[in-house]
């Protein structure tokens, strides 16, 4: 008989202990902690060409934008989670009692890796619903040109639209914003 390991449970403050003490980044989701693994330089780039895309375009308007190293908290879910590039409408809503914390993002992106594409694609995607401000999902491959887009129509509703050509312009309604899907893959070598 194979003897089952019991998870730890942890409170929610003794996560933020071990991430203050750590150097690495985890995720909190109900009770677990989940290591998160290290992004690829070509993850990086691709999160990194996002941000800036999104930056440059929304500079002097009502938004902030992060880039991997801001929590996110979403507490219908009670997850803790770091989303690759994510865009708050300002002012910013933090979670009480923290000031490193968000909890309204209007748009996330997030770039696809062998580990996580699944969890971007299901679990995680379901709990970024449950958020009320949340209206806009990308989700970028970093092994081929692929993008899929997922946009809020109604409660409940999203609209799903994906593209596999580098000069489709992609049109991001929450910011009534154009960007051609090459530009996430700028100085990236897909045959690496």
């Amino acid at each position: 008989m194979i003897a089952q390991t019991e998870k730890r449970i942890y409170t929610a403050e003794e996560y933020f202990e071990l991430e203050l003490a750590s150097e690495s980044r985890s995720e909190y989701r109900n009770v677990e902690i989940v290591p998160m693994t290290g992004g690829t330089p070509g993850h990086n780039r691709i999160s990194g060409n996002l941000y800036i895309a999104l930056s440059m375009a929304l500079k002097r308007q009502p938004y902030e934008t992060f880039h991997i190293d801001r929590r996110l908290w979403i507490p219908g879910t009670n997850l803790y989670t770091y989303p690759d590039v994510m865009v708050v409408s300002k002012p910013i809503e933090l979670q009480t009692g923290r000031k490193d914390t968000v909890v309204s993002p209007c748009f996330i992106g997030e770039t696809l890796s062998s580990s996580t594409q699944n969890y971007d694609r299901t679990e995680k995607f379901a709990a970024y619903r449950t958020i009320p401000s949340f209206q806009e999902y990308l989700l970028i491959d970093q092994y081929r040109i692929h993008v899929e887009h997922h946009v809020k129509t109604a409660v409940n509703q999203w609209l799903f639209s994906e593209y596999d050509e580098p000069t489709t312009m992609l049109s991001l309604r929450t910011f009534e914003l154009q960007i051609q899907i090459a530009d996430f893959y700028d100085n990236i070598d897909l045959d690496v």
